[in-house]
């Protein structure tokens, strides 16, 4: 599986462009995150940290 995988890979045209986009991809969706997470109403989190115990 792995050499099919090596093979394909090593035939493609411009495939530094994937690794590139996949860690921009992830550290724009970690922003995302904790952005949201800075502007959540305090009383949401509240509501929401009680939720396993109720």
């Amino acid at each position: 599986m792995f050499s099919f995988i090596k093979k394909y890979t090593e035939t493609m045209q411009d495939i530094q462009f994937y690794p590139i986009f996949s860690l921009l991809v992830f550290v724009a969706f970690f922003i995302g995150v904790l952005w949201y997470v800075q502007v959540m109403d305090k009383n949401e989190v509240n509501k929401i940290k009680n939720l396993p115990l109720d």
